[in-house]
């Protein structure tokens, strides 16, 4: 089954210390105040941190499915066209995402326990 922007804040709401920021246009996802992740309710896409070789292979493989966000800090974000991905798929980009971004104790506590 495809994606929608309620899979993919239901998977971001299963991780741990999550909070989101709402604005006009997109609503922002953090872990210990740090960005993780975008999501774009209008297009039905959301962005997501990633190595930038992951980000790299994502676009390379199906470009009609990702598309490069920016790169930034040595990482690679990437926007996901939710329609296109199934729930397992989005599941281990969204937390790989997190999984980049949180601090090392609550990568500790979650181990690679992917959101479901």
């Amino acid at each position: 089954m495809p994606c929608d922007t309620d899979h993919a804040r239901d998977l971001i709401g299963q991780l741990e210390e999550v909070s989101m920021s709402e604005f006009d246009r997109h609503t922002r996802f953090e872990v210990a105040g740090r960005t993780f992740g975008y999501l774009w309710e209008p297009t039905n896409t959301v962005g997501l941190k990633q190595t930038v070789a992951e980000q790299e292979a994502l676009v390379a493989e199906r470009p009609e499915v990702f598309e490069v966000q920016y790169n930034a800090g040595g990482f690679g974000w990437v926007v996901v066209h939710l329609e296109a991905v199934q729930r397992d798929e989005l599941a281990e980009l969204v937390f790989e995402a997190w999984r980049l971004t949180a601090p090392v104790r609550l990568l500790e506590q979650r181990g690679d326990k992917l959101p479901v």
